[in-house]
């Protein structure tokens, strides 16, 4: 896929992070937008950013979780915009209990939107776009579909879903339906919130800090709240519109796997140079990959 221009695309999780920057940039691109989030004012403020661009744009509030509702959106954006071209499947959360200690409805809580929204949002447009010359769905999983630490059981399961989901979907496309690309995406940390968003006991944000503190992944001084968690995870990473624009240049090359950052690149590698002692090598480059984030917007939208 060479231009979005004239594409139409739909965005979920489009209120905030990397959904808003890529309606931004495919707006900016000429594409025209559907955009979808649970959070009705900060979906108002990613139209509101839509709506310097000349091109034609739709939202809706929408939980991915609903399959009914999922089920009703392809219409609703043949009707507003008369085609579907591509599908960002971006919508994500999270929870940090420990197995053991997660209540059932947190766990259905995040499968149901990383994994089931996925599927069931595929399963919805796929009809829509099989024909068409050019056509894309780009599923989020995340390095977290590649790699494991503890106290994420429930995340990694959903993303590791998506990632085999959209592997498997990609080979049965190329058998038979070529024109329809399909991406799997891994970004490493980018600066969103979902951290401030993570459904996580008081006892089981302490064992957390611990084991990040273990493996270097955040500040030697740990927050002392999820709030400062939030925080710092949003300013320590990866800006998302940086991340979008990998994404989006990924789509127009084609790359059926998409990983966003270099600290995903690293840890995809040591996954498969040390299969049993992966985490091991962290402490090498991710405190050095903290230094050297990106962590300033893309100057084209600021």
């Amino acid at each position: 896929m060479k231009s979005f221009r004239e594409k139409v695309a739909i965005i979920t999780g489009a209120g905030s992070g990397i959904g808003r920057y890529l309606a931004v940039l495919m707006a900016k691109d000429g594409a025209d937008v559907c955009v979808c989030d649970i959070n009705e004012k900060t979906l108002g403020e990613t139209v509101a950013m839509l709506r310097k661009y000349n091109v034609s744009v739709s939202s809706h509030i929408l939980d991915v979780s609903d399959k009914q509702s999922i089920e009703a959106l392809p219409e609703k954006v043949i009707k507003d915009h008369g085609k579907v071209d591509l599908v960002f499947n971006n919508a994500g959360v999270g929870s940090g209990s420990y197995f053991k200690d997660m209540d059932q409805d947190n766990w259905d809580w995040v499968m149901g939107i990383n994994f089931e929204g996925v599927v069931n949002s595929t399963r919805a447009f796929i009809p829509y776009m099989i024909d068409n010359s050019e056509a894309a769905i780009v599923n989020t999983s995340s390095i977290f579909g590649m790699v494991t630490v503890p106290g994420q059981t429930v995340y990694h399961a959903s993303k590791f879903a998506v990632r085999g989901f959209t592997e498997s979907l990609a080979l049965e496309m190329k058998q038979t339906n070529p024109n329809l690309q399909i991406h799997c995406v891994h970004p490493g940390h980018i600066g969103t919130n979902i951290a401030s968003a993570v459904r996580i006991s008081e006892e089981d944000f302490k064992k957390s800090q611990e084991i990040n503190a273990q493996s270097s992944m955040l500040s030697k001084n740990p927050p002392k709240s999820q709030k400062e968690l939030g925080e710092l995870f949003k300013n320590k990473g990866m800006h998302p519109s940086k991340a979008a624009k990998i994404i989006l240049n990924g789509v127009k090359k084609n790359k059926s796997k998409i990983f966003v950052g270099l600290d995903a690149k690293l840890m995809d590698l040591s996954q498969r140079l040390f299969p049993r002692h992966y985490h091991k090598t962290w402490i090498f480059f991710i405190p050095l990959l903290m230094l050297f984030r990106n962590k300033k917007p893309l100057k084209s939208i600021e």
